[in-house]
């Protein structure tokens, strides 16, 4: 095989277009112009090709993608594939000694010629395509990223010489093919990440035993329907929401349906528990901080406020916020500005705020707990979300919800309630409300092992545990509606129900088998909640958390 590295005296005639008289400038602006209009590398390559054709009519144009960490080099584009039914194998495996010898190559100079290929040459033949025996050929280094390079090669026809302005060309042509191979990587690296994440989302969605993220709410014909005429009426505006009502009772689920219909649905919808959140740090989480404006903070980081940009911020369990971390929050409902830790610019946001409690907010005034004036700037539209106690009508469809959720995040046989399954649920008091439903209903299925919901084994275990499901008062004759009176405060009943968890699980918090898992809530609002109950974890614990 022979090499010929021309010289710039070298004037032999060229046949082709080049001295047709195009200038330089003109032909290069057109090839950046395509190169900047097609994303993927094969569109690319076919549309500069039309370009280069004008002066270089026989000349086929082919990328390959060098790939070290795999051993790799394999074609991304070719413009004789369209031509062709059969393509080579457009993947070579690549050894550590020729990967050497391509540093050495490339060190030497980044455009190489050659004017015959009698053999598959050890040296440097292995780059080029299987189907290449032509004897004009040049090829040059592609750079796109440290670990991502690649190669262009041109191959001539038969007859056709290569010339010094052939070289010159092949120099030109190796940026914007370079740019071309790395807004492909790129476009492959979304792909993949696109992929990952939808896979992701698929599996959330089998472990939650939903088809979609905003799935239709159980009951909003029934016994949500005066909520959800009013979460149509807010949707409309873009004013603070305030949903209250007791744990349990879905206020995540209309608070993600309130966003959902409101013109900010193509944004970010985030939910951050307040009462969660450690006090030292409530200001960092909400509002993010400066690099450098407290010991451990390496980086500067936006707060939820930030990552909500656009779109709805859920404040759940908005009465537990400190009074430091209220006033803050009040500046942003009031001119939409907010102060990082540590920061000297204030940034400006666009969220709209829905605050979510069990708490009776407006007592808290009272006590010098909260704001007055940020209550009144949360509740400009509160939506009271009864307890399920007073839905009881609804009881039958969420048990056929859960359910089939189940069903399809334990991988069971679907088995749906039957009428005494529905009578011993409608007898029971569900101080946890629609979240202690579910629960209720994911045991009687595991219990079950997909042959039946064994419903009174799963009241029965919550019942023997602990009195943390109360009893139920019937209804009086006077009270011809029926209204479900409770004998013992919520705080009361949460606590029991806690502590019946904790007695099941053997005092552990965390994992598949932990109190959390089983209450259907992050570990970390549990111990929050078991802080603020004054529930001691220690008198539960027998083994590890």
């Amino acid at each position: 095989m022979s090499k010929n590295t021309f010289k710039s005296g070298d004037q032999r005639a060229h046949p082709g277009a080049l001295q047709r008289g195009m200038p330089r400038d003109d032909l290069m602006l057109r090839i950046w112009r395509e190169t900047c209009q097609h994303i993927e590398i094969t569109e690319s390559t076919l549309a500069i090709a039309r370009v280069v054709h004008e002066v270089m009519p026989w000349v086929r144009i082919v990328v390959r993608q060098i790939d070290r960490r795999r051993g790799v080099i394999e074609t991304w584009a070719d413009t004789a594939m369209s031509l062709r039914e059969e393509v080579p194998s457009p993947r070579t495996a690549l050894n550590a000694n020729q990967l050497r010898r391509l540093d050495r190559l490339w060190r030497n100079q980044q455009v190489h010629c050659a004017s015959a290929v009698p053999s598959r040459d050890e040296t440097w033949n292995w780059l080029l395509p299987t189907d290449v025996h032509s004897s004009a050929v040049m090829f040059g280094r592609l750079t796109a990223s440290r670990d991502f390079e690649g190669v262009l090669i041109l191959i001539g026809g038969p007859r056709e010489p290569l010339t010094p302005e052939h070289t010159r060309l092949m120099e030109a042509l190796l940026e914007p093919f370079s740019v071309a191979l790395e807004n492909d990587q790129r476009l492959r690296e979304l792909a993949a990440l696109r992929a990952a994440a939808e896979a992701d989302k698929q599996s959330l969605l089998n472990r939650l035993g939903r088809k979609a993220v905003a799935g239709a709410i159980v009951g909003a014909e029934t016994g949500l329907r005066e909520v959800m005429q009013r979460v149509k009426l807010v949707t409309r505006s873009d004013v603070s929401v305030l949903l209250l009502g007791e744990t349990g009772t879905g206020k995540e689920v209309i608070a993600r349906a309130i966003h959902t219909q409101s013109p900010r649905a193509a944004h970010p919808f985030l939910r951050v528990n307040c009462g969660a959140i450690p006090a030292e740090l409530i200001d960092s989480e909400l509002f993010g901080h400066e690099r450098g404006a407290f010991t451990g903070a390496t980086e500067t980081r936006a707060g939820w406020f930030e990552r909500a940009d656009g779109g709805t911020l859920l404040l759940d369990e908005v009465g537990e916020l400190p009074l430091a971390a209220q006033v803050r929050l009040l500046r942003i409902l009031q001119d939409g500005w907010l102060d990082r830790v540590g920061g000297q610019q204030p940034v400006h946001v666009d969220v709209r705020i829905i605050g979510a409690t069990h708490r009776d907010l407006s007592a808290m005034v009272t006590e010098g707990r909260f704001r007055e004036d940020l209550w009144y700037r949360l509740a400009v539209f509160p939506i009271v979300l009864p307890p399920l106690r007073q839905r009881r009508g609804d009881i039958p469809a969420l048990a056929t919800h859960f359910a089939k959720r189940a069903a399809i995040r334990f991988s069971l046989p679907l088995v749906l309630p039957n009428q005494e399954d529905i009578a011993l649920l409608s007898r029971y008091g569900w101080p946890g409300n629609i979240r202690e439903l579910g629960t209720v209903i994911d045991r009687a299925a595991i219990l079950g092992d997909g042959k039946s919901l064994e419903i009174a084994a799963a009241l029965g275990l919550s019942a023997s545990h602990a009195p943390s499901s109360p009893a139920v008062a019937e209804p009086t004759p006077s009270d011809q509606k029926g209204s479900w009176q409770p004998i013992i405060p919520l705080d009361q009943a949460m606590k029991r129900h806690i502590e019946a968890a904790l007695t099941a699980t053997r005092g552990r918090i965390q994992g598949r088998r932990g109190a959390a898992a089983a209450l259907m809530i992050n570990p970390h609002t549990l111990r929050a909640r078991m802080r603020k109950l004054g529930i001691d974890w220690n008198a539960f614990r027998r083994e590890e958390d």
